[in-house]
């Protein structure tokens, strides 16, 4: 899985995810060679890489041995992990969704790795305990559709999900779209603190995070829920029920395309960061100490190109310090990629909307992937995908 080697990184999580599914063992060489894959030497599995043009290598025992031993060696930052069995993968998201909307279920579909669509009626009967790891699409959990009123409050197409949403709220007995997301949040929170790993892009980052904050607090304008909002609501705003984020102040104007100053897309702006020089450092732990962060960070580069969403990056000040910063951008004092516990579970959120499309609009075509077989960015998703399979080791950070 180094840099030279591997001609498709993405398909070869497929791969390893595959192998699980089959019961066969396989182990996460965790910073050897970019985080490789050993598998036993089998002709099913070889067949299945040639098919999906995926880079491997035989191993003679003893070279394996060697190779493990000095995996196992003090002196050196790597630990082999055991994968045990495939997650079941749930991604949350709405019926019909457009082709723009998400690069999980694009990677997941483009490595080959299964996954169930859900959504709130799902989640609302308690689905969410048949599955080991869930991805949230680019919700918005506050319940002001995404914040596109200021852009496209005239589009047929936000006319109609605004009013999807409000009639599936009323069916689901809410007479409000904000009470009824909050409703799926308290039960993606009680999930995560249940023992699930949940992980989140983009704006289902910070507006699951603000609805947390904001149980049982009116932050909506008239426009998204027909009345006003709480008079000085921000004042009520709960941080300890946040996961991630402290201290945040939300964004009351309706027309700004923004939902707190969490996000660091406006600040970017202000100091014109060129896409040139944007990228974001992956962290550096110990793989023997800290297997867990050390695992979501495998990559053949240390050194991710930077790409925008609705939320792009996470502002370092609003940042829990019980939070682990995976990505950063120190030269902007913001995280791009994050983990954290809550519970028995644990969270990551990932910023910015497509790893390979550095500034994504509604409508835009999406993103191939043929072209993009080694996305350092993508791989950071699929770390997360295969996460929940490895043996668990406790966190020592």
């Amino acid at each position: 899985m180094d840099a030279e080697g591997q001609q498709n990184h993405l398909k070869a999580y497929g791969i390893t995810y595959w192998a699980l599914e089959k019961n066969y063992k396989v182990s996460w060489l965790l910073n050897y060679r970019g985080g490789s894959f050993l598998f036993p030497d089998d002709e099913p599995i070889r067949r299945e890489c040639k098919i999906r043009g995926v880079t491997f290598e035989v191993l003679s025992d003893a070279a394996t041995n060697s190779i493990l031993e000095e995996i196992s060696s003090p002196s050196q930052n790597m630990e082999t992990v055991v994968l045990e069995k495939a997650p079941k993968i749930a991604v949350y998201t709405p019926k019909g969704k457009q082709p723009w909307d998400d690069a999980v279920t694009m990677v997941l579909t483009y490595a080959e790795i299964p996954y169930e669509e859900i959504y709130d009626e799902d989640v609302l009967t308690d689905q969410l305990l048949l599955y080991d790891w869930l991805h949230l699409h680019h919700e918005d959990f506050t319940g002001q559709f995404g914040k596109f009123f200021g852009n496209y409050r005239t589009a047929p197409w936000y006319i109609e999900q605004k009013k999807e949403a409000e009639n599936l709220a009323l069916k689901l007995g809410y007479s409000k779209v904000s009470e009824e997301k909050l409703a799926v949040a308290l039960k993606v929170r009680d999930y995560v603190i249940g023992g699930g790993f949940m992980f989140a892009m983009c704006s289902a980052t910070d507006s699951f995070e603000i609805a947390l904050a904001a149980e049982g607090v009116d932050i909506c304008e008239p426009m998204f829920d027909g009345d006003s909002s709480d008079p000085n609501y921000q004042s009520q705003i709960n941080y300890n029920n946040s996961f991630a984020f402290k201290d945040f102040i939300l964004e009351r104007r309706p027309e700004t395309y923004e939902f707190s100053d969490i996000d660091t897309t406006d600040d970017r702006a202000k100091k014109r960061v060129p896409f040139q020089q944007d990228y974001f450092t992956l962290m550096d732990f110990s793989a023997k100490w800290d297997p867990i962060p050390t695992m979501l960070c495998q990559n053949h580069t240390q050194l991710v190109k930077g790409f925008m969403g609705q939320t792009t990056a996470f502002s370092g000040d609003k940042i829990k310090s019980n939070v682990l910063r995976l990505g950063e951008n120190k030269l902007n004092g913001e995280a791009r990629y994050i983990h954290g516990t809550r519970g028995k579970g644990m969270f990551t959120f990932y910023g910015g909307h497509d790893p390979e499309d550095y500034q994504h609009f509604v409508g835009d075509a999406p993103t191939v992937l043929d072209l993009h077989p080694n996305s350092p960015g993508y791989r950071l998703i699929l770390n997360n995908v295969l996460f929940p399979a490895a043996r668990k080791k406790k966190l020592k950070t």
